[in-house]
């Protein structure tokens, strides 16, 4: 499970590649795809179903025996985009000396400190001319050696650098990408890494979404390998537990969901994420589809039940004062519940509850997290996707240390324990 789970790290270094991803062990497992802008057709108990939306969201159903007026649906939803930086356009930035720099612009929240003086790599998508002006082509890129770096400046110019330094994010996070060799390099050293990569001419490459990404392979690691360290943890963790009870439950009553979602650390505010109505069009769909009407897809809602999957926070041994003295979660003690007064979270006493005995049945330990009352906590997917579709659900997540760091630290154990607490959730 832990080795299947550092190759879909290692081969997941954006949004675009960890959908494809998915969409491959799905279409593997007999999933089919559906066509949003074709109708959905009968729907039966046991087909298998995916949607996917922007190439960066990915959207499965297996449909149970009753109907979703009857049997509602569980569903476990997570997102596939990390913090990292994106390339802007025009990107290349001539220096002395020939060395090309590319201009970046900062994605979600990373800890940019970490993203220093580490082999970096490239990975998104590229849109190329097509048959129409209304529909280009789409290849995904990812290119698999240390290509660039973002290199500190030496402590002997900037002495105070280990009190703590201010980072701009126009000026110092810029990777170097390497030296001009040859007069035609000169403004074309990226197209020409992006046309020799894809086997594509210039003139056919319209635009892109690229990324940067850490070149190091995801590993484990302690005495024990007891720990996972890898980028994207957060949340591709959860999007391969997710995967992984999807695709190991069999047919039951209740239809199951996996909506991996987009754009969570920008807001979600996107066709692509959570805040966007397109989930609950499709269900909506599927409820129709069934021969039922639209009051049997307010049915199934009140029915369902939803697990909103994103990472909580490990407790940190040189940190202890900045978390909650009572509620703590450690590394290896089993998947977190997440609680918050303000309503950061989906998470309630009777969705908690109904966690719990999900874990207590899968013989798996469980564990809440409160934020210290003195330090600002962030948000997650479950009361953003609440306000399209009223679900009853929970926020939960794995523990895990330097979360939005370019390389996070988990448990093995923690990965094992919710897995098999997603599968007694589906298969129950």
């Amino acid at each position: 499970m832990i080795k299947r789970l550092l190759n879909f790290l290692d081969a997941s270094p954006v949004n675009f590649l960890a959908v494809r991803n998915i969409v491959n062990e799905l279409e593997q497992a007999g999933y089919r795809r559906m066509d949003p802008c074709e109708a959905i057709g009968q729907v039966k108990a046991g087909d298998k179903l995916y949607v996917t939306k922007n190439d960066s969201s990915v959207y499965a159903f297996h449909i149970g025996r009753k109907s979703l007026a009857d049997a509602g649906f569980r569903m476990i939803c997570a997102h596939c985009d990390s913090p990292t930086f994106r390339i802007k356009p025009n990107a290349e930035m001539a220096c002395e000396g020939g060395i090309v720099k590319l201009n970046t612009e900062v994605y979600g929240g990373p800890i940019m400190s970490t993203w220093f003086d580490r082999p970096l790599t490239l990975a998104g998508r590229v849109i190329l001319r097509g048959d129409d002006e209304m529909s280009p082509k789409t290849m995904l890129l990812h290119v698999k050696r240390p290509l660039m770096q973002i290199s500190n400046l030496a402590i002997h110019f900037n002495r105070q650098v280990n009190d703590g330094v201010k980072l701009s994010k126009q000026k110092d996070v810029l990777p170097i990408l390497g030296i001009v060799t040859d007069e035609l390099e000169k403004g074309n050293m990226l197209m020409n890494l992006i046309c020799s990569e894809l086997a594509v001419r210039q003139d056919d490459v319209l635009d892109f979404d690229l990324y940067l990404a850490d070149a190091t392979p995801a590993c484990t690691f302690g005495l024990h390998d007891e720990f996972i360290s890898s980028g994207r943890l957060d949340d591709l963790s959860m999007c391969h537990a997710g995967l992984q009870a999807l695709l190991d439950t069999p047919d039951t009553d209740t239809t199951k969901v996996l909506a991996i979602f987009d754009n969570e650390e920008t807001g979600s505010q996107t066709k692509q994420g959570a805040g966007s109505p397109f989930l609950a069009g499709v269900l909506k769909r599927i409820a129709l589809a069934q021969g039922g009407t639209e009051e049997a897809f307010y049915q199934a809602v009140e029915r369902a039940f939803m697990i909103s999957a994103d990472n909580a926070h490990a407790w940190h041994p040189n940190y202890s004062e900045k978390y909650d003295p009572t509620n703590h979660p450690v590394l290896g003690g089993g998947p977190v519940v997440k609680f918050n007064a303000a309503q950061k979270y989906a998470s309630d006493a009777v969705s908690a509850a109904v966690f719990s005995e999900i874990c207590r049945k899968a013989g798996v330990p469980c564990q809440r997290f409160v934020n210290h009352s003195d330090v600002a906590g962030g948000s997650t997917l479950g009361n953003i996707l609440a306000s399209s579709i009223p679900l009853r659900g929970v926020d939960m997540g794995n523990a895990i240390l330097a979360m939005h760091s370019c390389r996070e630290t988990g448990s093995v154990a923690d990965q094992v324990y919710t897995v098999k607490a997603f599968t007694q959730f589906f298969g129950s």
